[in-house]
């Protein structure tokens, strides 16, 4: 059956859409209107996934503040788009205002670590996460600019002629809840994402990203202005994390601090590396599992009660076990994780075959 949907790729599309289309129904019917709110959440974290495998996975460039731009983008929002300042600019307008800042920041982060690479890369731009946090923590006085630890809530909804995506709607006798609505407009801008990320893999510039990952001396050797490309990466990277943040102030209609921190951007990572690092459906199959799995956990939680009488395990302390377990199991079974690119399997056989060939020739001597 696999087989006949690789040969037939428009009815393969056609099925993938429909069945796109129908999920949200399929899930609020089945096992709740909570599972359609985690739909939309795992498309939220899917735009931020392709937006960091851009830096990681394309360019080789480790990032660990990638949630500071979550942040700026989901700040800049809930400023022009709720009572704290008293604006209330339509959303077509503060969405990519959000998501070019959140670019520029990029760019900002990228050009005083140019020459950094590896664990040092790492910890620059983890500082620089935690900066952002801390600063919107505590930029409540002399002026109030971010409402500090209290965060801005009554963040405007999503609207779009005249239409607004806060409220249900009743239709054909069903009240559909405005989570069925983001889930549709989530949906279009990871869609969009997905084919921009796509064409970058394919692209002048996608190579050239490749070649840096590779080997950053041999690039600048065959002519690629590197710094330009990994400037390039940061703020590309950057702009899908600032555009996911404006959709998550809106969707949410409330924001804090506590919602940007250290957790956050290692989960993301942890979802390239679990899927397949530069591979598009590795990274989708990555942030659905490190969203759904630990959702379907909570119910565990009910299940020690009504077999046990109360809770053994808390469920919570499970999903960090399990998540550990299976980070680990990733590493020493499946390095190139779940879904490799074709690329990064050759490289990982590649490597495999050196080192069985350098254990034997170390056999071979000392016998």
């Amino acid at each position: 059956m696999l087989d006949g949907l690789r040969k037939r790729p428009r009815l393969t599309a056609i099925l993938l859409a429909v069945l796109l289309a129908a999920l949200p129904f399929i899930m609020g019917f089945g096992l709740g209107n909570s599972w359609v709110r985690v739909l939309d959440f795992v498309l939220l974290y899917v735009l931020l996934a392709i937006g960091l495998n851009i830096v990681v996975g394309y360019a080789g460039l480790l990032d660990l503040g990638y949630i500071a731009f979550y942040a700026i983008g989901a700040y800049l929002y809930a400023w022009l788009a709720s009572p704290h300042f008293g604006l209330h600019l339509p959303f077509w307008l503060v969405l990519p205002i959000g998501a070019m800042l959140a670019g520029v920041f990029g760019v900002l982060l990228g050009s005083p670590t140019l020459r950094l690479r590896g664990d040092y890369l790492a910890i620059v731009t983890l500082g620089f996460g935690e900066i952002i946090r801390i600063f919107m923590n505590n930029l409540n006085a002399p002026f109030n600019l971010t409402n500090g630890p209290q965060g801005i809530n009554l963040i405007d909804p999503v609207s779009v002629a005249g239409f607004s995506f806060g409220k249900p709607l009743d239709i054909f006798g069903m009240t559909l809840p405005p989570t069925y609505f983001y889930y549709y407009l989530f949906l279009a801008f990871t869609l969009l994402a997905i084919f921009v990320a796509m064409r970058l893999q394919d692209s002048r510039i996608g190579r050239a990203w490749a070649a840096i990952r590779e080997d950053e001396i041999a690039a600048a050797a065959m002519g690629i202005n590197t710094r330009n490309m990994k400037l390039l990466a940061f703020a590309m990277g950057a702009t899908f994390g600032g555009l996911a943040g404006g959709l998550f102030a809106a969707f949410q209609g409330f924001i804090s601090p506590e919602s940007f921190n250290l957790w956050e951007s290692i989960l993301v990572l942890c979802m390239i590396v679990l899927g397949g690092m530069g591979n598009i459906p590795g990274v989708i199959l990555g942030a659905v599992l490190l969203t759904v799995i630990p959702e379907a956990l909570r119910y565990l939680g009910d299940l020690q009660r009504a077999t046990l009488g109360h809770v053994v395990v808390d469920p919570s302390d499970l999903r960090m076990l399990l998540f550990g377990v299976a980070l680990v199991a990733m590493m020493l079974y499946r390095p190139a994780g779940l879904l490799p690119s074709r690329q990064r399997k050759r490289e990982f056989a590649a490597e495999d075959g050196v080192a069985e060939q350098e254990q034997a020739d170390l056999y071979d001597a000392k016998a």
